[in-house]
């Protein structure tokens, strides 16, 4: 899902386990020491072989090797996430299951479906973001257009037909897309596309005029030389995509971004001391140089937050979020 302009926060480092331990009863410290005393799960609602499948996975790797207990990912994809949402459900709730959440489910998804079968301020207690990544405005090689202001002012000039893809309804793709719309005054059609490959392949084909795209989902036709980085939407220029102009550099509107994210969660109602283990642990495992490297190659920057900072976060991007679905009147049901 993609995070809309939002007042900018100083995001601060998490506090330390043992200054959290230092707070907490002798009963409490001894309950997260022996945590987790079992086999762990890390239900993934997404496919083996993606970019969250595999940070999930060296995730689950290093915090088998320090509790000294097997950390399995068990992957549920389709029925937009509710498979392994429902999975988790019934699972373990002493914190042996943890959940992989996309953040489709938690600012999207609420606006999109009358009803749900989770309730996300209710049955998520949301830990930390494992990541997150901005998008790309991606075009043909030889496409007419050579900067977002010259696609922005073709689709003035003539509206209803000009189109972009994505590969669902309510992903970050399409509703970055609209809010693009919504801020630009355009009007364009929207494509939908059963898999990420068929899109990127009609956008370097001209079948499509643009699709916004990450580095891991339209990285490998752009390395193809099949297509072109009009524009990162991001605060500022990738790190590792340098020569890609921002948004605004590139003819745009200031501070446009879009964005997503994946979060973990476990049952609400943990101990305490137990939550931020888990919480801490991961953030530990975060923090390797592999796990850098994994960043890199799929486009994904680290996203350091607190807990409140976090919730925060998450119910402003829903707030942004539901104003694009409510002004493009948007529904998935």
């Amino acid at each position: 899902m993609p995070s809309f302009p939002i007042a900018r926060r100083a995001l601060l480092g998490a506090c330390t386990a043992a200054a959290v331990a230092a707070a907490l009863p002798a009963a409490a410290q001894n309950a997260a020491a022996a945590f987790p005393g079992k086999p762990v799960r890390i239900i993934n609602p997404f496919p083996v072989g993606g970019g969250p499948d595999g940070l999930s996975r060296l995730v689950a790797e290093k915090l088998s090797q320090k509790w000294g207990q097997p950390v399995t990912v068990d992957n549920r994809p389709g029925g937009n996430g509710f498979i392994a949402i429902d999975a988790w459900k019934r699972g373990a709730k002493d914190g042996t299951d943890i959940l992989l959440l996309d953040n489709v489910h938690l600012t999207a998804y609420p606006f999109l479906f009358k009803k749900l079968p989770y309730d996300p301020a209710k049955d998520f207690d949301v830990l930390l973001p494992l990541f997150r990544t901005h998008f790309f405005f991606t075009v043909a090689v030889n496409s007419p257009y050579k900067t977002v202001g010259d696609l922005i002012a073709d689709a003035k000039a003539h509206p209803g037909k000009l189109n972009f893809g994505s590969w669902s309804i309510g992903n970050p793709v399409h509703l970055g897309s609209e809010y693009f719309e919504s801020v630009t005054g355009t009007k364009m059609e929207h494509v939908v596309f059963k898999e990420t490959s068929q899109l990127y392949t009609s956008v370097s084909t001209g079948d499509i005029q643009f699709a916004l795209g990450s580095a891991a989902t339209a990285g490998p036709l752009y390395r193809a030389g099949k297509l072109r980085l009009l524009a990162f939407a991001g605060p500022k220029r990738s790190a590792d995509y340098p020569d890609v102009p921002t948004v605004a550099e590139s003819g745009g509107l200031k501070d446009f971004t879009v964005t997503g994210w994946n979060a973990i969660a476990v049952p609400p109602g943990l101990p305490p001391a137990v939550a931020e283990k888990i919480r801490t642990d991961i953030l530990q495992a975060l923090t390797g140089s592999d796990v850098a490297e994994r960043f890199k190659t799929f486009g994904y920057e680290p996203f350091p937050a607190t807990r409140a900072q976090f919730n925060q976060f998450i119910k402003d991007d829903a707030k942004s979020i539901g104003e694009v679905i409510r002004n493009a009147k948007i529904s998935i049901d």
